[in-house]
């Protein structure tokens, strides 16, 4: 079973966790090549690409303009990444078997980096899926890696047992030829959602954490069967078989 996430804009350089390796991104060329692309663009301009103000345009910029010093190190992805879903994650704990199972059944997506493995060392960035460079010919972020990203992926699943547990948030699937994907290979995509009278409503933060829990929850047991997502329990959140299907796994929470 592989679990596909979302990176995190909160990003660290340093960790107090220690991981047992690291090993070098498969894009890290392509990734290279982007970070200098992006170190010549002004602040004004990656203020307008990330839809950020000034003050974190010139952040990314000056991480950029020393993406390529060897005095800026790399750190593993997992550790790296420190948003919501990763502090559910929480590789704290994490045992030397628990991060190499993960390298072998862990994936993130990146706008930089196209598709890491959790052990991967990388540097502190920002980017957007609908970034247009020149370099690029006019192809956005997502079309860029399209091409790059989909047989690999769909190479890991298979290595993993052939089933991809999608806990990304929906704009990924751009970064992807996700129909072929989904033909070769069984996609589950759990969703999270909180009943209200009559109504059921996605609440961002609780989906977050949800889907590091779950993603958690698969590496820690070394699930294998995907009728075991089905006992996933977390803050009052449950498997709703009424109301799911073959690849779309509802979980529910009734109310607060």
């Amino acid at each position: 079973m592989m679990v596909l996430l979302s990176p995190a804009k909160t990003m660290a350089g340093v960790s107090p966790v220690k991981a047992p390796d690291i090993s070098v991104p498969r894009f890290v060329k392509e990734a290279s090549e982007l970070a200098l692309y992006l170190s010549q663009c002004p602040v004004e301009d990656l203020a307008m690409f990330f839809k950020v103000n000034g003050s974190i345009a010139a952040e990314n910029y000056r991480r950029f303009r020393e993406f390529h010093s060897p005095d800026v190190p790399s750190l593993q992805a997992i550790l790296a990444y420190t948003g919501i879903v990763f502090k559910r994650l929480d590789p704290s704990d994490f045992s030397v078997d628990d991060f190499n199972y993960a390298q072998s059944h862990l994936r993130f997506t990146s706008y930089l980096y196209g598709l890491l493995r959790p052990l991967d060392g990388i540097k502190l960035y920002r980017l957007e899926g609908d970034v247009r460079l020149p370099e690029l010919n006019g192809q956005s972020i997502f079309e860029y890696w399209r091409s790059r990203l989909t047989d690999i992926l769909i190479a890991d699943c298979i290595k993993a047992g052939g089933v991809l547990v999608n806990l990304a948030s929906g704009e990924m699937k751009s970064l992807f030829d996700w129909k072929r994907l989904t033909s070769e290979v069984k996609v589950i995509s759990p969703e999270f959602k909180i009943a209200k009278g009559d109504k059921l409503r996605t609440i961002v933060v609780y989906t977050k954490m949800a889907r590091g829990e779950m993603a958690r929850m698969i590496l820690k047991h070394r699930l294998t069967d995907v009728e075991m997502l089905k006992q996933f329990k977390w803050e009052g959140f449950y498997f709703r078989p009424d109301l799911s299907d073959t690849n779309a796994y509802l979980f529910v929470q009734d109310g607060f």
